[in-house]
């Protein structure tokens, strides 16, 4: 489904198409503000991307109220104010989901907007209903694979308080679409809102949960991926940098089950984190090195093996996850995966901005250990 990459070094010459708009999040906790941060699946994922030296083009629109620097310009639109969303905690409960809403929505992105040129990986990544059938058409035509995360998709908006839900599929206009695409993500609260056994017919289907790790589904395999132990702190976009490792495993020629796996250690770093998260260099480029260990390793393998059935998960998955668990560990000082306190919240503390990102940083939203991803940015 996915060719590999013929040059075996890191950064490799594939190229991605992100499309997907900014947005503002804002994390409210019994009525109060306690963080204000880039959001957008797009900032996620170019944090992945980026730190990997994968070489993407982002197609995202903001108003001019934008208030954060970006590596990679989007759309500035004169005629909508930028995608705001909040997300709404509460103390009386330690339950790791939140409400959503969309309190203003930046214009759409159409197939104009995109480039005149080809990809070989494009990733259809709305969060506040900015994708359009049409360009998800245009973009499936301008690249060799595409990856869609179903949320941009399949989410509406309460007309009145743009409280966020779901709706089935088959509702919207995307149904003969998908049937031309190479992976669907979807998170396990949003499974139910497509037909899985049917879309795994003509796709590979992703499906996050949470401590649970990730299953992937082809046509013909079921794989559970391993999750990767973390403190939770704050759910936004870990479902987006789970996108962002594993089409950052495949760019770089890993076999799907270890492009998930890498997905996973992606996410279980962002929940730890308040907002947009930071990985630290030593981390970033340990994991580059085991990544190409990895796919020589495969590439030997392959070669050895190629008269036999190829199979989703290879005979030393786990090896792969050691490794990436020793990678955690070389950077532990550095990325802090404590554990927070809901419940008793002392107050405000404000940080200075750093490169545009973080506007407000303060008190932890979740007190909860889990294992890995979910998404909901």
């Amino acid at each position: 489904m996915v060719k590999e990459a013929k040059d075996s070094s890191i950064p490799t010459t594939h190229r991605c198409l992100i499309v997907g708009n900014y947005c503002h999040d804002v994390l409210i906790k019994d009525d109060v503000v306690i963080a204000e941060s880039l959001g957008g699946a797009a900032s996620f994922i170019s944090a992945v991307l980026d730190g990997l030296s994968i070489s993407s083009d982002y197609i995202s629109k903001v108003g001019t109220d934008f208030v954060y620097s970006v590596n990679h310009r989007p759309i500035t639109s004169a005629s909508s104010k930028t995608t705001v969303f909040h997300a709404y905690f509460s103390t009386e409960t330690k339950r790791q989901d939140r409400i959503l809403k969309r309190i203003s929505a930046c214009d759409p992105l159409t197939p104009s907007d995109l480039p005149n040129s080809n990809f070989d990986f494009g990733l259809a990544v709305g969060v506040g209903g900015e994708i359009l059938p049409e360009t998800l058409e245009r973009m499936i035509d301008i690249c060799k694979v595409v990856f869609v995360d179903i949320q941009a998709l399949i989410r509406v908006f309460d007309p009145v308080d743009g409280t966020v839900n779901l709706v089935h599929l088959d509702q919207t206009g995307f149904g003969p679409v998908l049937k031309r695409i190479g992976f669907l993500k979807a998170s396990a609260e949003e499974a139910p809102y497509v037909d899985v056994e049917e879309a795994r017919k003509w796709c590979c289907v992703v499906v996050t949960n949470g401590k649970e790790g990730c299953t992937v589904y082809t046509k013909d395999e079921e794989l559970p991926v391993v999750p990767f132990s973390a403190f939770q702190v704050d759910p936004t976009g870990a479902g987006d940098s789970f996108l962002g490792g594993l089409v950052a495993g495949l760019v770089h020629g890993l076999n799907v089950a270890d492009a998930a796996l890498l997905g996973n250690f992606f996410g279980s770093l962002t929940v730890g984190q308040i907002g947009l998260p930071k990985f630290h260099s030593r981390l970033v480029q340990r994991v580059k090195d085991e990544v190409l260990k990895r796919r020589l390793q495969c590439s030997g393998s392959h070669e050895k093996k190629e008269d036999g059935p190829k199979r989703l998960k290879p005979s030393d998955h786990e090896e792969f996850q050691a490794a990436l668990n020793a990678a955690k560990m070389v950077a532990a000082q550095s990325i802090k995966e404590c554990k927070w306190d809901l419940h008793s919240s002392p107050g405000a503390l404000e940080q200075p901005i750093r490169n545009g990102q973080q506007r407000l940083l303060l008190n932890p939203v979740c007190e909860e250990p889990i294992n890995s991803v979910d998404s909901k940015p």
